[in-house]
């Protein structure tokens, strides 16, 4: 019973998200033609809805799992479902609500993370390779504190509030060069504890690092030949996390009884939401490229 009213928590709240979003989405403002900016910040909110997507179902997944022992197991399905709602309803959403959700998601990733970390430290054996395997996953709460960020971050560049478009994109370079590599230790950790088993495990821990340190050199100043390079290892980046679902799905497929043995499999098996987090963080990137384009198409 606890379980299956979990679910329908789950759903409703997914539901409302998808609902508000669209309703937000169908009041369409009057043309305009839109700035450097306004792209940019429609990239965001697109890397931020991608973001806040994987963290929901992902958490739903792995909660459900855990049976929502604490209350607390519920908040990151709440804070997500919002954070996409107002990301995927771009500047048609009140700027107050904007930030206020951004803010609430980035505190809910802070404080996920020290409740994983204490889930961590206060089992048998505390930070070892065992815990670390397969414990809750340490890094995976501060997907939601990211989504936060490239929100608050969409709406700032809307309200003008930022910088020239030059320091904005490096700044915008740096948080996703650096949200990157912290999704690419928590993949490694994750597939090192699979021993690598099949080569193609090794795609999402070695690309997505070669466009986190592009990214990175273009936060301290590279020029436009390096934008080319580091666009095209964005895009490779975000069809890894796209085929990434579809290589889980065969993972599970492979599991004892495969898809017909769907409730315990997706439970169990390599979790189906988590690679689309490289895309959002990816589409983050990209959008902090534009805005450091010399002109814009």
């Amino acid at each position: 019973m606890r379980g299956r009213t979990a679910a329908i928590a789950v759903s409703g709240l997914f539901a409302a998200a998808v609902l508000g979003g669209l309703a937000a989405r169908g009041r369409r403002r009057p043309p305009a033609r839109r700035t450097r900016r306004d792209h940019a910040a429609r990239q965001l909110d697109w890397g931020a809805a991608t973001l806040a997507g994987s963290v929901l179902f992902d958490s739903a997944i792995e909660h459900y799992r855990g049976s929502f022992e604490h209350l607390g197991m519920y908040v990151p399905l709440a804070v997500a479902s919002a954070s996409m709602a107002t990301s995927l309803s771009g500047g048609r959403c009140p700027g107050q609500l904007r930030t206020g959700t951004s803010v609430a998601a980035m505190l809910a990733g802070v404080a996920g993370l020290g409740f994983h970390v204490y889930d961590i430290s206060k089992r048998t054996g505390g930070w070892s390779w065992q815990n670390l395997f397969y414990a809750a996953p340490v890094g995976a709460p501060g997907a939601l504190s990211l989504a936060g960020l490239i929100g608050l971050a969409a709406q700032q560049l809307r309200s003008g509030d930022w910088p020239s478009d030059q320091q904005s994109g490096r700044a915008l370079a740096a948080l996703a060069s650096a949200g990157i590599l912290g999704d690419v230790a928590e993949v490694w950790l994750l597939h090192f504890r699979g021993a690598f088993h099949n080569p193609a495990m090794y795609l999402p821990v070695t690309v997505p690092p070669a466009a986190s340190l592009a990214l990175a050199g273009i936060a301290v100043g590279a020029g436009r030949p390096t934008l080319q390079t580091t666009r095209g290892w964005l895009w490779a980046t975000a069809a890894t996390g796209l085929a990434g679902v579809g290589f889980h799905a065969w993972g599970v497929h492979r599991m004892m009884g495969g898809w017909r043995n769907w409730s315990q499999n997706l439970l169990d098996g390599p979790p189906l939401p988590a690679p689309p987090s490289y895309t959002g963080l990816a589409i983050a990137g990209l959008a902090s490229l534009r805005m450091m384009e010399d002109r814009h198409d």
